[in-house]
């Protein structure tokens, strides 16, 4: 079993990687204290951010180590765990990948980090989410950090398209952006030239998703959780009522808790987010749909073969809201009795921190419906910043009072907060 681990720590030495846009400084701070740990999506890029960290330590004269404890060779072993403690030792840094891959893995970290606290320093990752959500003998002793897909400003610096301030040069970004809701973010598509192989790459992820984190766990059958993945992909809405109703015209027999655990599985492996209507109360919250988003928007045009530029942009928008608050800021949709509705309502707490609305095409048709919703939340919740994210508009104006800012998505996507 050394050799496994000797192979892996010699490939994290070696691999080449492109940086990400990551809080390495702060992190090597804060696993001082806590366990740090790393979750997202499969392949959105949680090893690349392991293999930097092993690097950046080996550069700063650090002991480090990097192990993938997904390799068959190793993960059904019961003693995996411990055989590698014995091979590191007890001081330094030790990268543990896909920890939720072995047995007793909590057990194991809890002991460790308690017996050998300030010198054996645990960062570890997983692409379940019930990393960041621990059960007791861990709580309070992790700290997560969640890693998405590239963000549109990563996706420009992958493939080296510089931002000139000229007509040719916005003509370029836009057409990035184009590219980039389209096929998403997830590194190896993004490095691709070849349109038909990022499709085929992506349902390769796709299925692979639903297949280990969402089948495996809910003890479903594959095609069970392959037709409710691709319903959530041509559905801007979730209601497991209307779910239920969908399987049972394809001839599907499921129970509507069922559908309600592929929910659960399907965010906790970052598949799918599930955004609640904005309500004071429980009872309220829970009788309207949840809107639906894709944890990379390149599922969306594998899947459905659609470009729809409306959901393409929300989706967009939702990812981008997720990289910059985290789970700490509460993300809902509004809408009112007379069926007003803006996208996005971003609380702190019990304040309002922001709300938004995502119209790709703002036309005279729609343009006064749209901001009506938007004053209409604004007034009601509160709301101090109000912004309008569109395709190409960029203004500042007044409506009903409220102050509100128009910004062409691109823009959004590249300003800094």
């Amino acid at each position: 079993m050394e050799t496994v681990f000797e192979e892996w720590d010699a490939y994290a030495q070696k691999k080449s990687l492109q940086m990400r846009d990551f809080p390495f400084r702060q992190l090597l701070s804060n696993v001082r204290l806590k366990i740090i740990a790393i979750t997202g999506m499969r392949r959105s890029g949680k090893t690349s951010i392991l293999l930097l960290l092993n690097q950046k330590l080996s550069q700063q004269q650090e002991k480090s180590s990097y192990i993938n404890l997904e390799d068959s060779r190793i993960k059904n072993d019961p003693q995996v765990l411990d055989t590698l403690l014995k091979w590191f030792g007890e001081q330094g840094y030790l990268l543990l990948d896909e920890i939720t891959s072995v047995k007793d893995w909590e057990g194991w970290i809890a002991r460790n980090h308690e017996m050998l606290k300030g010198r054996l320093k645990l960062i570890l990752s997983s692409s379940r989410r019930g990393l960041a959500i621990p059960h007791k003998p861990l709580r309070g002793r992790i700290l997560t950090y969640e890693v998405y897909p590239l963000s549109f400003r990563e996706f420009l610096q992958f493939r080296k398209i510089s931002w000139e301030k000229t007509t040719v040069g916005l003509g370029k970004i836009e057409k990035a952006l184009e590219e980039y809701l389209v096929y998403g973010g997830f590194p190896e598509v993004v490095l691709m030239s070849e349109k038909t192989e990022k499709i085929n790459l992506l349902n390769s992820y796709f299925k692979d998703i639903l297949g280990l984190d969402v089948a495996e766990i809910a003890k479903e059958k594959v095609s069970t959780v392959d037709l409710f993945g691709r319903y959530l992909a041509e559905s801007s809405y979730f209601s497991a009522s209307k779910c239920l109703n969908f399987f049972k015209s394809q001839g599907y027999k499921i129970a509507k808790q069922s559908l309600l655990e592929l929910e659960k599985y399907s965010q906790e492996s970052y598949l799918f987010f599930f955004v609640p209507f904005f309500s004071y109360t429980m009872k309220s919250r829970s009788q309207y749909p949840r809107k639906s988003y894709c944890g990379d928007s390149g599922f969306l045009y594998a899947i459905t073969g659609r470009k729809d530029w409306g959901r393409l942009y929300e989706n967009a928008v939702f990812l981008e809201l997720r990289r910059r608050n985290g789970p700490a800021v509460e993300i809902n949709y509004w809408k009112n009795n007379a069926g007003q509705e803006t996208d996005f309502v971003l609380r702190e707490g019990l304040k309002t921190k922001e709300i938004i609305q995502v119209a790709y095409d703002l036309h005279e048709g729609n343009t006064k419906r749209e901001i009506f919703s938007l004053v209409e939340c604004a007034r009601a919740l509160k709301a101090k910043k109000s912004s309008v994210i569109t395709k190409n508009i960029e203004k500042k104006e007044i409506e009903g009072g409220i102050h509100i800012e128009f910004i062409p998505l691109w823009k959004w996507l590249l300003t800094l907060e």
